[in-house]
Order: C-alpha cells, then structure tokens, then sequence
C-alpha cells in the first residue's frame, strides 16, 4: 500500500515536470547566469575575468545610467496611474451588455493587441512636426507648434502617451472581470437604501475589486519599467538621452558597448527595483485591504 501511494506521489509530479523544465530554462537559469555574468568583466567574445561588484559601482556611478534611471522613473510615475485610473474609468463605464458597450469594449482593446512598430508607426504620424496630425491642430487653431519628438521635456510624455494609448485594454479588461464577480445582492440593498452613485462606488464597487487594482498595478509597474520599443522607434532615447530608458541603456552597453558584464549588472539593478517596487505596493495595498475590512 505504501508503495503504490509514494508511486502515485512520483505520478503525479509529472505533471509538473514540463512546467519545472520551462521554469527553470526560461526563468531560473538566465537569473543566476545574470548573476554570475554581472560579476565578471566579460564580453560576447572571450571568457571573461572575475571582478566581483566593480560591474556594480561602474553602473551606479554612470551619469548616463541615472538619467535613464529618473527617466525611467518618471515614466512609470506618469503611465501606471494614469493606465489604473483610465483603465477603472472604461471598465465603470462599459460594464453593461449592449451591443454598444461591446462594439467599444472591442475598440479598447484592440490597440492591446497591435505590435509596437504598429503603435508607434500611428503615433509618430500624430506627434511629427509639420504634416501631422497635431501639428494641423496646432496650425488650425493658431497656437505654436511643438515638436514633440525630439523637443526635451516632450519627448518622453509623448512616449507616455502611446504607451497608454496601446496598454489600456488589459486594466480594462481586467477591471471588468472584477466587476462582474461583485454580488448583485450589494447593489440592490444599496438602492433600497437610496444610496448615491458615488457612496455606491466608494463603499460597494471599489472595496470588492481592491485585490483586482492592486493586481494590474503590480501588473503595470512590472511592464512599464521595461519600456524599450517604443523609446527606441519614437525617439531613440533622444534629444540628449532625456528619453532614454534603462532597458534601452542596457541594449546599448551590452550590444553596442560589448560591456556584457556590465549590461549585467545593469539588468540585476533593475530587477530588484522593480522587485522593490512590486512588493511596495503589495504590502502597501495588503494593508489598506486589511484595514478597510
């Protein structure tokens, strides 16, 4: 008996085998071998020598790493709470079954699902100077025009605003998942109470799909601190690195430079602050649920 059980126990931990072998091919070894290539002074070509955290103090005493570290920053301080609240906000507004909520649902979304050439490729029409389409604006209107791309302070809010533009869909999706899981039963006790939209929100909608807007935040902060494509198609980190992300920083010392090791530690910097940053608001948005309850 005990032996048929500890074979049931080994058959049924295949099924998790495929799942551990993508894990820690995928996952886990490009980790550690991130680890291991951040202390070593090495490129594409050679062996590479130890040199322990010298990678380390090389990248955080870099000036070109710490603007693209701020502009990083900024970027997601501009598009992950603008992404919840839009997202929330489209999410609120089409949760209804009609034809028309479906039809802009579809529409929302569907930005999601392009590829960044193609997003991009559509903005750069809107933000080009003289030809597009804010630049026609602009001249209709008789207001001065921006060139938004390659203009410091601009360039990176432009960025930011495809970003938005092309992300929405999954917060609105996700929202809206959440919001269909909420019981009935609370609104109508709500009505009887004759209670108003906003106590309704307040009180009903957002307490029910808190665990829902901590989930595409974390979501959110993860991608957006990875931001490339669009930077690099948009302005190629310009003018004068203002819209250089890290990511792209990366890309540079690792493929242009050949500074392998040193593109390493980089990456290893960068994933413990988006760690940082995830867990932050875990625990800040762990808190505040437990608090509301």
């Amino acid at each position: 008996m005990a032996e048929s059980y500890r074979r049931s126990q080994w058959s049924h931990g295949l099924f998790i085998l495929p799942y551990l072998l993508v894990f820690v091919a995928l996952l886990a070894f490009p980790l550690f071998w991130g680890i291991w290539l951040s202390l070593h002074k090495v490129d594409l070509f050679g062996p590479g020598r130890f040199v322990g955290i010298t990678n380390y103090v090389r990248v955080l005493g870099d000036p070109v790493f710490l603007q693209a570290l701020r502009n990083t920053v900024i970027f997601v301080l501009f598009s992950v709470p603008s992404l919840v609240a839009l997202g929330l906000f489209l999410a609120l507004a089409l949760n209804r079954t009609t034809r028309t909520t479906s039809f802009f649902r579809g529409l929302f979304f569907s930005s999601s699902v392009l590829s960044v050439t193609i997003v991009t490729l559509i903005w750069r029409f809107v933000f080009i100077p003289g030809d597009g389409l804010l630049s026609v604006l602009f001249e209709q209107t008789g207001l001065e025009q921006i060139n938004f791309l390659s203009t410091k302070g601009w360039s990176l809010f432009s960025v930011g605003v495809a970003t938005v533009w092309w992300c929405v869909g999954l917060p609105m999706m996700l929202f809206l998942a959440a919001l269909q899981q909420v019981p009935q039963d609370l609104y109508e006790a709500a009505a009887l109470d004759n209670a108003s939209p906003r106590r309704v929100l307040t009180r009903i909608t957002l307490p029910s799909i808190a665990r829902t807007i901590m989930l595409v935040t974390i979501i959110q902060i993860v991608m957006q601190f990875q931001l490339f494509g669009q930077a690099q198609q948009m302005t190629n980190g310009g003018p004068n690195g203002s819209s250089r992300p890290l990511v792209m920083y990366i890309y540079e010392v690792g493929f242009i430079r050949w500074d392998v090791g040193r593109a390493a530690a980089a990456s290893q910097v960068l994933f413990l602050i988006i760690l940082i940053a995830a867990m932050a608001q875990y625990v800040v948005s762990t808190r505040k649920t437990e608090a509301g309850a």
